[in-house]
């Protein structure tokens, strides 16, 4: 059976931009780690720096996560949500803008170890650009790849798994899509860097989840991590996992089988009005579906059917296997 984990704030209090003060009460970081050992099957939790874990509380929060036996899965350093980031952190045409991203990160990693915890989840999010001729592109995606390779080649017993997302907070960001991140990745030559999948960052690109699975795992397997929740295309809407591409996550969770991916499934949503809990066992119970009915003899029939080609088939044979 998969590992599941959720990311810690998704509990919190989830604001939106109309409303900065969001629309439920803050609860204390105890009480999340407590709600989040709660929900059946998870037994990991990822932690966004300065949100979550910082150097002053990591030992703290290593307690509290003893306590309730969950496993630190990722730390996910908070290059969005500073002001000092607001032009870019990693890429920033700021050289010292630049410098004070490194030192961040390389924090990120000594709070890692402290955790036991193998993974940074880098998600730059406001690396990139809003405007036509705004940016040196070739440079700053330079930028990009060099500090990454330098702080990872510093921390080899560090996964760095590097989170793609087409546009938000940027109009344009330079991790677009699962290929040009995959290039990123294996621009920098070293083993301990590679791709997370946010099945909503991959909708918004207009991405096959199953295909940029397959194809990470064909060159070099460089799946490192998988973040899971739902949209309808058109925006991160952060929602419950099988809301809107029920079918999808099917083909999802059968390549991942497939191509062996061994890492954590995590919960990544904003429940931003709905009970945060709630959705994120939702989320975890669907994937839990999907997954036992993929024994080893469905399995087999989902290869048949790939191989056959044959459309009405296969969407008869999701029609009688999920809702008969």
């Amino acid at each position: 059976m998969a590992k599941y984990s959720i990311i810690l704030g998704n509990l919190g209090n989830t604001c939106d931009r109309f409303l900065s003060s969001g629309y439920k009460d803050a609860l204390p970081k105890e009480e999340l780690i407590k709600q989040a050992s709660q929900i059946e099957g998870v037994k990991g939790v990822e932690l966004v720096g300065t949100w979550d874990v910082s150097s002053d509380n990591v030992d703290k929060v290593g307690e509290m996560l003893a306590n309730h036996n969950l496993q630190c899965v990722s730390i996910i350093p908070d290059y969005f949500s500073q002001k000092r980031w607001g032009r870019g952190s990693l890429s920033a045409k700021d050289p010292e803008i630049r410098k004070q991203a490194i030192e961040y990160t390389f924090e990120c990693v000594e709070m890692a170890r402290k955790l036991g915890c193998t993974t940074l989840n880098l998600w730059p999010g406001q690396d990139g650009y809003d405007y036509v001729l705004q940016s040196n592109i070739a440079l700053e995606r330079r930028y990009l790849m060099e500090n990454i390779r330098e702080i990872a080649k510093a921390s080899p017993d560090i996964n760095f798994a590097l989170e793609y997302k087409p546009k938000e907070p940027r109009n344009f960001c330079f991790m677009a899509r699962a290929s040009d991140t995959l290039l990123l990745a294996k621009e920098t030559a070293l083993d301990n860097v590679g791709v997370t999948i946010d099945t909503g960052h991959a909708f918004v690109a207009g991405e096959n989840v199953a295909e940029s699975i397959v194809i990470l795992q064909e060159y070099g397997r460089k799946l490192f991590h998988m973040h899971f929740n739902d949209n309808y295309g058109h925006w991160d809407d952060d929602m419950i996992v099988g809301s809107v591409h029920f079918p999808l996550f099917v083909e999802t969770l059968f390549w991942l089988r497939e191509t062996n991916y061994t890492g954590w499934l995590s919960m990544d949503q904003y429940p931003y009005r709905e009970d945060g809990q709630g959705a994120l066992a939702e989320s975890v119970a669907f994937l839990q579906m999907i997954e036992s009915r993929l024994t080893d003899g469905v399995m087999q029939e989902l290869r048949d059917l790939m191989n056959r080609g044959n459309a009405v088939e296969s969407q008869r044979w999701l029609r009688r296997t999920f809702f008969k």
